[in-house]
């Protein structure tokens, strides 16, 4: 009888929550349209639809009944193994009812209304390079922040109610640490580089690259890494995303410049990277509300171990560079060394997505630092584009032409996606922490890449990643995995050991002239 009572207690949860998922999922499948195929005049009647959504599954998730039917499932937790699909069910829902109970759903209604529509606002500012027509949906955002944060509550700063929604259990105290440890290294590093480092050629790569061939060769390398496109897709946007409605159902975008080849071919090695992570989480979570990534950062360290660890590296375009000059015979005449060094170019540049690995953390820390600053009321929003103008040329020595190509061209703010940015720099600690440890397990990795295999990768993140969904917090899921808490250092020697061998030049031999 204990156990027959256990067993309808969570089952009557997961019916309950199921119905919250599909809600839930049918908001994203509203939100991919907007972004791939809505017409442009659809944007106040989509608004509209998505507040309703997000009103109704709000609604229901904080309801007594939710209440109810968690009470009954915690009071026969301790029956259950700590680490079943059960357990961490009831912990983790446990852990979202208390902070969305503390959001009216009024208030979350209007952001997911006030979102939609900053979002169209922002996608034609851009366009025209307007930032004075989005500034007012942006001010709106941002004050739909700052009152979420007072909602949730916070102890030392705003911004930890925030990131604690994108990286559960992190502060912006251990971000200002990692920021800082990485700022130690990394920009002297830089420095090095740019001074003193052999000269990087990458002009080839800026030419006439049909679409329809670099859509073709994306979607070769997505599926090899092991994308399924029977439960997937591919498309269009503005900015590149991925998102997920179900285990079955995961897509991906991208955008495409037919006269720079990287661009469209690293964002889609990108999304494919979060896409594989949600495809590998078992159907068993799913409608469960821990049927997805545990975090953003743990997203992150996918996207970006795909594209940087194994798209990046020399093995893996040993292998991939001869079909690539197949399709581009503008290639033909460019070695495979001289096209390796190209795509790990590292050069100071505008556009954080297309950002090489060195300087990519210098454009999170000047949004983080923007972002905290905002919220705390001690930046104007008006003021925005100036602070980051000045920023970019302290950090990396560039100075925006325009607003598009400076504060406006991240999707993230006109969306709302406030205390999301350091999710990616900890997505590139984790990558190489996880990479390492699938190594040690298996020494072939690289030679397997080398031949156009990724199944001993993709399978060692299915068993130590994937497969735990949301079911225990990011730092918990790494320290499982890679058997170690996080810690930049191997990250730091990564960059130095790569690019020190790419450019001819050591962080010590500076230290040394320096001196």
């Amino acid at each position: 009888m204990p156990g027959n009572q256990t067993s309808q207690a969570i089952q009557a949860l997961k019916v309950h929550l199921a119905t919250v998922a599909d809600l839930r999922a049918t908001a994203a499948v509203l939100r991919w349209d907007q972004e791939t195929y809505m017409p442009a005049r659809g944007a106040a009647g989509r608004a509209e639809q998505l507040g309703t959504l997000t009103r109704l599954s709000h609604d229901l998730f904080i309801s007594s009944s939710t209440r109810d039917l968690l009470v009954a499932a915690e009071a026969v937790l301790d029956r259950l193994d700590p680490d079943s699909d059960e357990a961490a069910l009831v912990r983790m829902t446990r852990r979202d009812y208390d902070r969305q109970s503390r959001l009216p759903a009024e208030f979350v209604a209007a952001r997911a209304r006030a979102a939609s529509l900053s979002t169209q606002i922002w996608r034609e500012a851009r366009r025209r390079n307007d930032f004075p027509a989005f500034r007012p949906a942006l001010a709106e955002m941002v004050d739909f922040a700052r009152r979420e944060a007072d909602y949730i509550g916070f102890q030392d700063h705003p911004y930890d109610a925030l990131l604690d929604h994108y990286e559960p259990g992190m502060t912006s105290k251990d971000v200002d640490l990692l920021f800082g440890r990485l700022r130690e290294v990394i920009v002297p590093f830089v420095r090095v580089i740019v001074e003193r480092g052999r000269p990087v050629e990458d002009g080839f790569l800026h030419g006439e690259f049909d679409i329809a061939q670099q859509r073709t060769f994306g979607i070769t390398v997505a599926e090899a890494f092991g994308y399924d496109f029977s439960r997937g897709r591919l498309d269009e946007s503005v900015h590149p995303f991925e998102t997920s409605f179900h285990p079955d159902d995961v897509r991906i975008t991208t955008r495409y410049q037919r006269n720079y080849l990287p661009s469209a071919m690293f964002a889609i090695f990108h999304e494919a990277g979060h896409a594989l992570y949600e495809q590998g989480i078992p159907p068993a979570l799913a409608r469960t509300g821990i049927g997805r990534g545990a975090g953003m950062g743990l997203h992150e360290s996918q996207s970006r171990m795909w594209e940087n660890l194994v798209g990046r590296s020399r093995p893996f375009w040993q292998h991939y560079y001869p079909i690539l000059q197949d399709r581009f015979p503008l290639l033909r005449q460019v070695g495979l060394e001289a096209f390796y060094r190209a795509v790990n170019r590292v050069q100071p540049s505008l556009i954080r997505v297309e950002a090489d690995e060195v300087t990519y953390n210098l454009h999170i820390m000047l949004r983080y630092e923007l972002e905290k600053r905002l919220l705390e009321g001690a930046l104007a929003v008006g003021d925005l584009p100036d602070a980051w103008n000045e920023r970019m040329q302290t950090y990396l020595g560039v100075t925006p032409p325009t607003d598009a190509d400076g504060v406006m061209q991240d999707t993230h703010w006109s969306s709302g996606s406030i205390g999301y940015f350091p999710t990616y720099t900890l997505g590139n600690v984790v990558s190489v922490q996880l990479f390492e440890a699938a190594r040690r397990a298996h020494p072939t990795i690289f030679e397997d890449i080398g031949r156009g295999r990724f199944a001993t990768v993709l399978g060692w993140l299915r068993e130590h990643v994937h497969r735990h969904g949301r079911k225990f917090l990011p730092k918990d899921i790494v320290r499982r995995a890679a058997g170690a808490e996080l810690t930049p250092e191997p990250y730091l020697q990564y960059l130095q050991r790569k690019f020190s061998e790419v450019y001819g030049v050591t962080l010590e031999e500076h230290a040394r002239r320096s001196s």
